[in-house]
């Protein structure tokens, strides 16, 4: 069964969005607005095109403060602005005559926050908003010294995505809202930060300098999505490792992390010569303390990376590749709302894949790949089949609540699926024309479908017959034509397996050279009715509680929950309250959640590292154990 046409499914989705068209607007005008539950604007009124920052970094009172100038296209002429805040002070807003403008403040929402509507004057395109945040700020991240490396100075960063821009910058925060920005930031001298001097703003966007007013001055002149908008205040030196790419860190981890990362060079010029032209200046990283929530985030020109990906061995270097990948499948071409955001990380993960066997080689891409299905496998027998869905209903929720690992895994074995059928010469043409085509624009699952079959699928006989569209975007599971990767070096480790299983003692196994995806792949198939003893010989043989690479320790954490392994109950605890990484802080609460002693005990611990989680952790892990 084939999906309809785009341009009807549109519309359909527009009937139910909650800034539909009004009746007297022509049918094409309809089709053609960026519906986007998710946020109040009303861009097809009066859409803002640019914003520039001025503002305070506030240790002591944890607040950013100062303003926001919206430039802004008035589509129809229409006089109020409408822009989304989440627990923002507004203070004013004037005109560009420097006289006060009329706004209101609307009620409050818990998942989308309130709009902000500011009535213009005349034909004027820019108005001032004077704002500053709140402790409720769910885009901020405000760390203690005792959060870092250094132990010295506090630490700020910011992450966006979904829907947290809104709540430090009142704009129309919709991935269907292009803008382009320039910021002035300055660190204030407070008690918590006496010598503003020593520390360093970056963002993410090319980097003016530092005045002499000590402000930092940033401008980036493409359009990008405002999740994308991005912070950073800290003690941060910056390591170079080519001549446009480079590493910001903290003192202690820098020169190291550089090491690490030595490959990303490599890993550009493999995507270009894959996917074309990188567009965005610098591809520089910031390696962030542990607290952050996620394993990167690709925010142009400044990768935000979590400080786990450092395993010493360059193992799990596959995240900069996925993130490298996005400055294709996210940055430069954009889901269009968070219904679409399968066209981010389906694509992203493709591509992540294809740029690790160009860097690494075919062998270590197919283990990563067969790793990845056995995750999505265990998720999807989890998940309810509502969201087993790619092209995902996230009405009356917030987009973070449809977050899994279907839009990235099962988003790129469509992808492969349809490599399979054309022949990867014939799609990677067509992937190249897809981003030079769609570049710096916010497009939907529907155009990307109308694309697909008519500049790929429809080109030769049968092809359109060889996979069911419906199938993959719109039901649950995954289709029996999902493509499954078979890796050697995971077929060495199950004969390991076997022999243990068999009676050898897990100190002679071969495990020489053994990759951490080796490991993981170890603990995941260890069979689930593996008593305590058992256990204790493998941990005492490879050390597995201990081990300080977070995607081996993770696994075997939740598997020493799962049978109840008391000997790794201390370092569960060190481990929950340490890192800040959602993707490992999820599954380990969620088996403890699954009985009353785990449950209160995953309470205990959570009391302690609640604080030190970013509200998009909280958020979820409060729904897990609360």
């Amino acid at each position: 069964m084939r999906v309809l046409p785009w341009l009807v499914l549109l519309l359909v989705g527009a009937a139910s969005c909650r800034h539909a068209a009004t009746p007297h607007e022509p049918a094409d005008m309809r089709a053609a607005l960026p519906m986007d539950i998710h946020s109040y604007a009303e861009p097809d009124h009066v859409r803002v095109t640019h914003v520039g920052l001025d503002l305070s970094v506030d240790f002591s009172q944890k607040t950013l403060s100062g303003s926001a100038r919206l430039r802004c296209s008035r589509e129809r002429g229409d006089r109020v602005l409408v822009v989304d805040t989440q627990d923002l002070v507004v203070q004013e807003v004037v005109g560009a005559d420097g006289k006060a403008r009329k706004f209101t403040v609307g009620a409050a929402d818990p998942k989308l926050g309130a709009p902000l509507r500011i009535e213009l004057s005349g034909g004027e395109q820019e108005v001032l908003v004077r704002y500053h945040t709140t402790e409720n700020a769910g885009a901020l991240q405000w760390l203690t010294p005792e959060q870092t490396s250094g132990r010295r100075f506090p630490f700020l960063f910011t992450q966006g995505q979904s829907i947290f821009t809104r709540s430090w910058i009142p704009l129309q925060d919709s991935p269907g809202v292009r803008i382009t920005f320039d910021a002035s930031v300055r660190v204030a001298p407070t008690a918590a930060t006496p010598d503003p001097t020593a520390l360093t703003v970056v963002m993410a966007a090319e980097q003016l300098g530092r005045g002499a007013d000590g402000a930092f001055r940033f401008r980036f002149d493409k359009p990008i999505p405002p999740y994308l908008l991005a912070l950073a205040c800290g003690e941060l030196k910056f390591a170079p490792i080519s001549a446009r790419c480079g590493v910001w860190a903290e003192p202690s981890v820098v020169e190291g992390a550089a090491r690490e990362l030595e490959d990303t060079e490599a890993m550009i010029a493999a995507a270009e010569k894959l996917y074309g032209p990188y567009r965005w200046g610098r591809y520089d990283l910031l390696v962030l303390p542990p607290a952050f929530p996620l394993g990167g985030m690709e925010n142009p020109c400044l990768t935000f990376a979590t400080p786990t990906i450092l395993a010493g061995d360059k193992s799990l270097v596959a995240l900069i590749a996925h993130e490298l990948a996005h400055s294709w499948s996210g940055n430069l071409v954009t889901n269009a709302t968070w219904r679409d955001f399968w066209l981010n990380e389906g694509f992203t993960v493709y591509l992540e894949a294809r740029i690790m066997e160009e860097v690494f080689g075919v062998a270590r891409a197919e283990m990563e790949k067969q790793l990845a299905l056995a995750e999505l496998e265990r998720e999807l027998s989890e998940l309810p089949p509502a969201d087993q869905v790619l092209y995902i209903d996230l009405a009356g929720r917030h987009p973070d609540d449809g977050f899994s690992t279907v839009p990235y895994e099962k988003g790129a074995l469509f992808l492969r699926r349809i490599e399979q059928i054309t022949g990867r010469t014939e799609f990677d043409r067509f992937l190249r024309s897809w981003f030079s085509g769609h570049a710096f624009r916010s497009v939907h699952t529907e155009e990307f479908v109308s694309f697909l079959r008519r500049e790929l699928l429809d080109q030769k006989p049968g092809r359109a017959e060889a996979i069911d569209l419906d199938l993959w975007l719109h039901k649950p599971g995954l289709p029996s034509d999902a493509p499954r990767a078979a890796s050697d070096a995971l077929q060495r480790v199950d004969r390991e397996l076997a022999a243990w299983q068999a009676g050898k003692p897990a100190a002679q196994l071969a495990t020489a050279g053994w990759t951490t995806q080796q490991w993981v792949h170890l603990i995941e198939s260890l069979p689930a009715t593996i008593d305590p003893t058992r256990m204790a010989e493998l941990d005492q043989a490879f050390r597995f509680t201990q081990s300080g690479n977070c995607e081996i320790a993770c696994p075997w954490l939740r598997r020493a929950v799962e049978r109840g392994y008391s000997a790794a109950d201390a370092r569960l605890e060190e481990f929950l309250i340490s890192v800040g990484r959602r993707k490992f802080l999820k599954p380990l609460y969620t088996e403890l959640a699954k009985s009353e002693s785990g449950r209160a005990r995953a309470r205990a611990i959570y009391q302690k590292a609640r604080s030190r989680y970013h509200p998009m952790c909280v958020t979820t892990i409060d729904k897990i154990v609360l």
